[in-house]
């Protein structure tokens, strides 16, 4: 049985990041501490002169293959896992001349940067580590006799823990740093496999890991009685993941849920040919546009749904200018997100103490090929993020009369915010803004009245003589079952529709389209999002 106080005599360190390694080498050396270590980490402690022991001299076995084995050694693994008051332990580790080693820190080789910069393929296997998360799983089993480190910053706590406890650690210190250590190469090796998986094709492994490192701890989840953390994969995708939060509150649950869903969306917009802004709530867009500048797509945008904008998020695709700052905080925002912020733009927002500004660094691709998880009971549903793109070549007219070139232009700006709405999802475009959205609904006619109606009552609050959905054009994310839903589309206004097709009544949908004089195109994709 664990005794609850274990002294540390020994230390073998084995570290790829040396941030603070000269500090808490001097520090254990001041306790009396033995230091061992292994190839650039030894020579990194003896040139800050700290006496400290090659693992080869400890091995008996010099480093080889490219430093590929060097700690897969029983004089090693013998020193972390040999249970300190079991007597066959003790007796082997005499007969074999194996010396404890009762604190473990190690870093792991960095193959999540190198995967986060797609490094070649050689070099990636180069970098999975497998000494170390043989040493970290060793240690980790025995944490009733052994410390281990595998979070540079935990260095400050283990000496805090050393100071305390006269150089000893405490059990329930030594069972946390091994939770962390099994979670650390867990995730260690769900990265090197799905990378794998990617590298040979495999779509459909026979086992699937995913692992990411914390980056908050929330305050709840959804609601408050749910409990919610954020932790983020090796993958750098730019987005709430890579953001850096400039001012404001803690970001929430939802504030993430909405800023990706914000931020992913605005993206599908070439900041190169047009500013484009996404007003997100829940989840959804109430408003998205293009334009000629921030302030122009942001007004456009707004102009959709004011009332829906009210507490939602903000992502732009281009840099935050002073002017789109200005007229943003005019209402009430939760969060604005853009790949960077000008230093007018940050003091006009400073003013607003509570409103979070995040600055990602850069827009996502929405083409890369990256999974999409989600849990359902007992399991994962993992499937390829929706990256599926127009490709006006194989759009097909199916009605009499073919778009116009404006025409087709907002159907190609629709489809793009279609894809980002909850199913069922219909858009009503014009002039490159939303000016009618219909997310979530169990019937597509639903979705198509609903935009309609919130259209009518943008308009009123505006004092337009009628609805912007008149002239518009309709994206729907699926096809139509029956005429009902683009009958909808056409009572609003919609001049022009844009839809996968496939559906057994299409020539039902196509008849009445035909009827009302509309021009009607269709993708060969639908965009189903729940």
């Amino acid at each position: 049985m664990a005794l609850d106080l274990a002294p540390i005599g020994r230390a073998l360190i084995s570290v790829s990041d040396k941030t603070g390694l000269i500090e808490l080498g001097r520090a254990l050396e001041a306790r009396g501490i033995e230091l061992v270590s292994t190839g650039g980490t030894a020579a990194a402690l003896a040139k800050a002169g700290l006496k400290v022991v090659d693992v080869a001299k400890l091995t008996g076995f010099p480093e080889m293959m490219d430093g590929r084995l060097k700690t897969l050694h029983p004089r090693v693994h013998g020193g972390l896992l040999a249970i300190r008051g079991e007597p066959a332990h003790q007796a082997a580790m005499i007969a074999n001349g194996i010396a404890p080693i009762d604190l473990l820190i190690v870093n792991l080789y960095p193959f999540e940067d190198a995967l986060a910069r797609a490094a070649p393929f050689d070099e990636m296997i180069e970098n999975i580590d497998i000494g170390g998360p043989a040493m970290i799983r060793g240690a980790a089993k025995n944490h009733g006799d052994v410390a281990v480190i595998v979070d540079v910053g935990d260095y400050d706590r283990l000496l805090e823990e050393l100071a305390i406890n006269g150089g000893q650690t405490r059990l329930a210190f030594r069972r946390a740093l091994a939770q962390k250590a099994f979670a650390r190469t867990a995730a260690y090796d769900a990265a090197i496999s799905n990378w794998f998986a990617r590298e040979i094709g495999e779509t459909a492994p026979a086992w699937r890991a995913f692992g990411g490192k914390l980056m908050s701890a929330l305050r709840y989840g959804e609601n408050p009685h749910q409990r919610a953390a954020f932790y983020v994969g090796p993958e750098r995708r730019p987005g709430v993941a890579t953001a850096r939060q400039l001012q404001g509150k803690e970001l929430s649950y939802n504030n993430l849920n909405d800023t990706d869903a914000a931020y992913e969306l605005v993206a599908e917009f070439d900041p190169a040919e047009t500013a484009a802004v996404a007003i997100i709530k829940h989840a959804n867009p109430c408003g998205v546009a293009v334009g000629a500048s921030l302030v122009e797509a942001y007004e456009k945008a707004l102009a959709c749904d004011p009332i829906s904008a009210y507490g939602g998020v903000v992502a732009l695709n281009r840099t935050l200018d002073a002017a789109a700052a200005k007229t943003i905080v005019e209402i009430f925002t939760e969060v604005i997100i853009a790949p960077e912020v000008d230093d007018d733009a940050r003091a006009i927002v400073a003013a607003k103490k509570n409103l979070r500004l995040l600055v990602a660094g850069g827009l996502p691709d929405p083409r890369a090929p990256t999974a999409s998880v989600r849990s359902v009971a007992g399991g994962l549903l993992v499937q390829d993020r929706d990256a599926g793109a127009l490709d006006p070549m194989t759009l097909r007219v199916v009605t009499k009369r073919a778009p116009t070139e404006a025409e087709l232009a907002d159907l190609a700006f629709a489809w793009r915010v279609c894809k980002h709405v909850k199913s069922n999802a219909i858009v009503y475009a014009l002039g490159g803004a939303t000016v009618g959205v219909g997310a979530g609904q169990t019937s597509r006619v639903d979705s198509a009245e609903i935009a309609a109606r919130k259209a009518a009552e943008a308009a009123r609050a505006a004092g337009l003589a009628e609805p912007r959905t008149r002239g518009s054009v309709v994206a729907s994310d699926a096809f139509f079952p029956f005429a009902d839903g683009l009958v909808a589309a056409i009572e609003a206004g919609a001049t022009a529709v844009i839809q996968p097709g496939g559906s057994v009544r299409d020539a039902d949908v196509i008849a009445a389209a035909d009827k009302a004089g509309i021009a009607m195109v269709f993708t060969g994709m639908r965009h189903f999002r729940h």
